[in-house]
């Protein structure tokens, strides 16, 4: 029953000519500041200790409701926020880092002008723990610090703001000239402020406990930071040793310990292990002063170095090398005789076998030669060299001077290392009658080769020659790399596999031999064409379309690319229905347009246009769909509350693009209480047409306090249902409690938290006709309040004696706060009318002046309303518009005029919001209306 009365008591839509405002935003915060300096430098600043929450609110206006946006400066991409619509929009970082400073920007965007932006510059305060280092005058750097010898102190500490250091020698405070053994300066050569102590000729009070205090003078309550340091006769700068020799070999897989001691060195150092790959292997373990690798591994190899630092003097750093054995790419090639012009291999003649391979350590690489299983010796006629062990790939070369037939067999090179423990690479070299040079053919048909988008394609060149080469492909026609992202492929076939090819790849690619495990000959190569098809790209994909009926549509389809380009032929659908179809000519578009339509022709037009490799599709919905309606965030005062328990809500929202569909009849309203799973409807009839920018309005009633709200509206067309928007009431306890319709008639004795003034000349009485003292002065003042009872009561002036001629009483009323339409306030601020009757009767009458007090303003201006001189017996009602900017007061003030009968009353005060309707006819006495 509640819901049914909440939807029985709406009112009736009333419309009316809105404009769209453009966006404003202000940046409005909560969360742990410490401080927040508004507009320094035009510039709002939010300081912030390091760890705890920022939170930062965008307050947007504007109409559409603005995307808002948060972005910051001078950050990495990381500190870019997601892109969002939701009002109030909330940046929240907890746990605040140093790195999160900087300005963060709010931008409110609505399509409607410039987008409004607002900055507000985040600055994270921190204070990290001191450190001291020590070093000793230059040149007399010895391992001990002995008598005579100059010491500095060094003491920085990172923060934000910058820090301010002292320094304390046991429990006594050191400053420049308490100590002439002592100086204090800062250094002007350094990066950030820090405070040296230099202690010159050390003398036996100098050794002692130093302590540094850093301090941000308690900003943000940060407490100072201190840290004390011990000086010795002992004290020193570390010295270290490696216990290991320098390289290490070892194979893969064995576990290596590198073990590091200190030898020197006051306080203890720290000692820490770093590698030359700038970070540890994972699996690495550091305990103490031993690194241990276990397991290592190729990519592991390197210089590690022990560090040690105990803050006095430099730190001390000593490495080793790790090398782990390895032997890969073993590679041979076979060279004909090089004095003779010919690429075969010829009895008689000399040849060469080479055989390569990469080792680690190169020193303790080692060849040996096998003909058909059998080793080999260096002789007159089989000679064996190899290069320098130094060089790396190693290689080893077998001289046959003069080929004889008994040559003929298998040559089998083998690489091993000295060290063993790595396996050895053997290859395998025939030489024979059919050992012959490379040569390179493209089968019949296969260039060029025509292949679809999408397909696997194999590209294949034909290698014959004994042994068979390894063939490396690139591309020919351009720079570019090959499908794999190389610059090139190699293939022990011949065949270059590419899977999902696509339209980039076409063009023209090379396969050559190389001189690896073949003949070390001019390479020989060929090219394959290869040509990608593909079908054609349109545009646009997906067009939704919205019209009204008995109105044209026209749709144009465009081809941007296509494989093959000729031959394009294009047909037109409503639904499976062919409409339209040809072929395209010189141009890239076809258009298909609905002169008028109707119900069968709203949905989905398709236009297909189709080459050799397929079909690319343009879809066009056509729709008589209303767009969605924008609701209006801005209404002043939206919420009214004139019962206990339940609340009313005046909703007001535009229509997007009323006029490109069919009228608006109607539109669904839902409404269901947040949490709730029920939705209740009703319809609100619209009459008319509405326009573009009008503002419609629909009184929402019933509502519980203090339940939120999800409201939904729908427009709805001879289509049928058009988009719906959906927004959230949330009810807010009212600014003022007591000023929705603020009333005074003075019955009750706290006089509605009125105050009589303190700077005046005599005060204001409350009284009423039924309590009126016999001895009252005739022809003045009234004979009952403004409803006409004897009972009631009014305040009023006694001008008898003592009272002097403009003598003034002041009545204050309490403060009211303004609730600003936008958040500058200024631009146009809030109206009130402010009502009151008055009684001004006696032919001493003086005069009666109305102020607005508002906060923060030191010159009272004029009066908003004044009257003088006598009115008759009757009260009469003065109206007047106020417009404060801030919080503010109404003031009455009554001044006595000439003689005794100036009795001035006033009844029932009233403030509501807006500006005073039904104004009463000017008087010509005063600036605001009266009336009887």
């Amino acid at each position: 029953s509640h819901w049914a009365s909440l939807l029985s008591l709406s009112l009736p839509l009333s419309l009316y000519t809105g404009v769209n405002p453009p966006p404003t935003v202000r940046i409005v915060h909560s969360g742990h500041a410490c401080n927040v300096e508004e507009e320094r430098h035009t510039e709002r600043v939010y300081t912030i200790r390091e760890g705890e929450t920022l939170e930062l609110t965008c307050l947007v206006t504007g109409h559409p409701r603005p995307q808002i946006r948060w972005t910051k400066t001078a950050g990495s991409v990381s500190d870019r926020f997601q892109d969002s619509s939701v009002f109030n929009e909330t940046l929240h970082i907890s746990k605040i880092q140093r790195h999160q400073g900087g300005r963060y920007y709010c931008k409110a965007e609505n399509g409607l002008g410039s987008p409004a932006i607002k900055s507000i510059r985040v600055d994270v305060y921190y204070l990290d723990d001191p450190l001291v280092t020590v070093h000793q005058s230059v040149g007399e750097a010895k391992e001990q610090f002995y008598y005579e010898r100059t010491v500095f102190l060094r003491c920085v500490a990172n923060s934000n703001p910058p820090v301010r250091y002292s320094w304390h020698r046991g429990r006594d405070v050191l400053s420049q000239g308490s100590d002439k053994g002592v100086e204090i300066y800062e250094p002007f050569f350094t990066q950030g402020e820090t405070k040296i102590l230099k202690l010159k000729n050390l003398r036996p009070q100098d050794y002692a406990n130093y302590s540094c205090i850093a301090s941000v003078r308690n900003v943000c309550g940060i407490s100072d930071r201190n840290i004390v340091f011990k000086l010795t006769n002992k004290t020193a700068s570390p010295s270290i040793k490696l216990l290991v020799e320098d390289p290490i070999v070892v194979n893969p897989g064995q576990t290596v310990s590198l073990v590091c001691i200190t030898t020197g060195g006051e306080p203890n150092p720290t000692l820490s292990w770093v590698s030359s790959s700038d970070s540890l292997p994972e699996k690495s373990v550091v305990k103490g002063g031993t690194l241990t690798l276990p397991a290592i591994t190729s990519d592991e190899a390197g210089v590690y170095s022990c560090v040690a630092s105990n803050n006095v003097g430099n730190p001390a750093k000593k490495s080793t090398t790790i090398v782990v054995r390895a032997l890969k790419k073993g590679r041979f090639w076979i060279t004909p005789d090089p004095y003779h012009n010919d690429d075969n291999i010829q009895i008689g003649r000399e040849v060469k076998i080479s055989c390569q391979v990469e080792a680690t350590p190169p020193e303790e690489l080692t060849f040996g030669w096998l003909k058909n299983g059998r080793a080999m010796r260096s002789s007159e006629r089989m000679v064996i060299t190899q290069t320098d062990p130094d060089i790396s790939p190693g290689t080893t070369n077998l001289d046959i001077i003069d080929l004889k037939f008994t040559d003929f067999g298998t040559y089998t090179c083998v690489a091993a290392l000295k060290g063993g423990g790595i396996p050895e690479i053997s290859i395998d070299v025939n030489i024979s009658s059919t050992t012959v040079p490379p040569n390179l053919t493209v089968p019949r048909g296969k260039s060029p080769l025509v292949v679809r988008e999408g397909d696997t394609v194999e590209l294949e060149c034909l290698v014959s020659g004994k042994p068979k080469p390894i063939i490396l492909w690139s591309r020919a026609d351009k720079e570019a790399p090959m499908p794999d992202g190389s610059l090139q492929a190699e293939s022990y076939d011949g065949v270059l596999r590419i899977v999902n090819v696509s339209r980039e790849m076409t063009g023209s690619y090379r396969c050559q031999t190389s001189q690896f495990n073949g003949f070390n000959v001019k390479p020989r190569e060929a090219v394959v064409e290869l040509i990608v098809q593909y079908p054609p790209s349109v545009e646009p994909v997906l067009l939704e379309m919205r019209q009204g009926l008995g109105r044209p549509v026209a749709m144009n389809c465009r081809v941007l690319r296509a494989h093959p380009s000729r031959v394009l032929r294009y047909e037109w659908r409503l639904g499976n229905r062919l409409l339209h179809a040809g072929h395209f000519d010189q141009s890239d578009e076809t258009e298909y347009t609905v002169k008028s339509l109707n119900r069968e022709g709203w949905g989905e037009y398709t236009c297909d246009v189709n080459n050799e490799a397929g079909a690319g599709r343009c879809t066009f919905l056509v729709t008589g769909k209303a767009y969605p309606p924008e609701f209006y965030y801005d209404t002043y005062s939206p919420l009214w509350q004139n019962r206990p328990t339940v609340y009313g809500f005046k909703l007001q929202w535009t229509q997007m693009n009323p006029n490109t569909v069919d009228r608006i009849v109607a539109y669904r309203l839902g409404i269901r209480q947040t949490g709730l799973q029920r939705w209740w409807e009703q319809e609100i009839p619209v009459d008319g047409t509405i326009t573009k920018g009008e503002l419609n309005t629909h009184n929402l009633t019933e509502l519980i306090k203090p339940a939120a709200y999800e409201v939904r509206l729908t427009p709805i067309t001879r289509f049928g249902e058009g988009d719906s928007t959906i927004r959230i009431i949330t009810y807010s306890a009212p600014v003022n409690p007591h000023l929705r319709e603020f009333h005074c008639s003075f019955e009750e004795e706290p006089i509605c938290m009125f105050t009589q003034d303190k700077n005046d000349d005599f005060d204001w009485t409350r009284h009423s006709a039924a309590t009126r003292d016999t001895k009252y002065t005739p022809n003045t003042g009234p004979s009952d309040d403004r409803s006409g009872s004897k009972q009631g009561f009014y305040m009023y002036i006694e001008t008898s004696r003592p009272r002097k001629e403009g003598e003034v009483a002041r009545l204050v009323s309490p403060f009211f706060n303004v609730v600003p339409k936008n958040p500058y306030g200024i631009a146009n601020p809030p109206a009130y009318c402010f009502s009151f009757f008055f009684h001004m009767y006696g032919k001493h009458i003086g005069t009666l002046n109305a102020f607005l007090r508002q906060k923060g303003q030191t010159a009272a201006e004029g009066p908003a309303w004044s009257l003088s001189g006598n009115q008759g017996d009757r009260w009469k009602q003065a109206k007047v518009s106020i417009h404060p900017t801030a919080s503010f007061q109404v003031v009455l003030e009554g001044i006595r005029g000439p003689g005794i009968e100036g009795d001035i009353a006033i009844d029932d005060v009233t403030l509501e919001e807006g500006e005073c309707r039904d104004l009463p006819p000017i008087s010509n006495l005063s600036p605001g209306r009266i009336s009887e």
